[in-house]
């Protein structure tokens, strides 16, 4: 069974920290990363792909720290970072030929592969279509692929699914989840509903550091006695959502029912309701930080 560590991983950018002393042991199975913008998701990302180094501690795989593993661990990794390169006038065949062969695969065993990941991820019929003609959902398609060409151990997707329509979106987590045994793969996004339903555990990530970790029955456990539901006037509409983080607003005749997140009752007459993962969200991360990633993009 692979093992990623983290061991206190620290990493500074001149007097900003991006990520602060984390610790965490990964195993098989789907890790959701949920933060807002800034939050340091993508630097931790980089650090687990060896793209950044750490400012401070370790990362280790089965043990081994991966800065000795060098070539080794870059063989058992794949990674789809937010924007990922590639040719255009190359047609998508020809793009994931090309990458096997930067890799290293054998020639007989590249082209099943090729045509077993163009299968997988729905892009069979277009594997003779420039890149340049895809659209939004295809490239993000493609970019998975590209990530599994060596059939890696850990697998980190960085925002994959920003900018998807709701249909590309559901298309791409039944990918991921088909990919999810035997392996680890790292998801990082702000779109709950990436990972609510297909990670095995959600580790909310804000200001650099894991506040909450566990299933999303156990993170939303937390939430109870925080989420209230609320029937308004019109005119209390404006003033309650100045004062209180509103998750939901549907209009009801001459009401407005109003779904809040507050530590307690926000009103006279607002009852309590079970929590989601778009609650917890909401409790954590209504207020973004400074965007850490504009840093980095000035400092890497």
């Amino acid at each position: 069974m692979p093992e990623l560590t983290l061991d206190r991983i620290t990493k500074h950018f001149k007097n900003k920290i991006a990520v602060d002393h984390v610790s965490i042991c990964l195993q098989d199975g789907v890790y959701g990363f949920l933060g807002a913008n800034g939050a340091g998701k993508t630097t931790l990302l980089r650090m687990i792909c060896g793209v950044l180094k750490p400012t401070a501690g370790e990362i280790r795989y089965n043990g081994i720290p991966i800065n000795k593993l060098d070539g080794d661990y870059r063989y058992i990794l794949g990674y789809l970072p937010q924007d990922f390169g590639y040719y255009p006038d190359f047609t998508a065949r020809r793009y994931l030929e090309y990458l096997a062969a930067c890799k290293a695969l054998p020639p007989n065993i590249s082209k099943e592969k090729v045509q077993e990941l163009l299968c997988l991820t729905g892009l069979e019929g277009e594997q003779k279509s420039k890149i340049k003609t895809f659209s939004g959902g295809m490239l993000r398609r493609l970019g998975i692929a590209q990530a599994l060409l060596n059939d890696p151990g850990i697998l980190v997707l960085d925002e994959p699914t920003s900018g998807l329509d709701p249909k590309e979106r559901i298309r791409f987590r039944n990918i991921v989840s088909s990919l999810s045994k035997g392996r680890i793969i790292i998801l990082s996004t702000h779109i709950v509903s990436d990972i609510e339903f297909i990670a095995d555990e959600i580790l909310l990530m804000k200001q650099g550091r894991i506040i909450e970790q566990g299933t999303t029955a156990k993170v939303t456990e937390n939430m109870h006695g925080k989420v209230w539901e609320y029937l308004a006037d019109q005119d209390e509409v404006h003033r309650m959502n100045d004062t209180f983080a509103i998750s939901n607003l549907k209009n009801e005749g001459e009401k407005v029912r109003l779904r809040l997140v507050s530590d307690t009752c926000p009103c006279k007459g607002a009852a309590p309701v079970s929590p989601g993962l778009e609650d917890v969200y909401l409790y954590h991360f209504e207020e973004v930080s400074e965007h850490v990633e504009h840093l980095e993009r000035r400092t890497i």
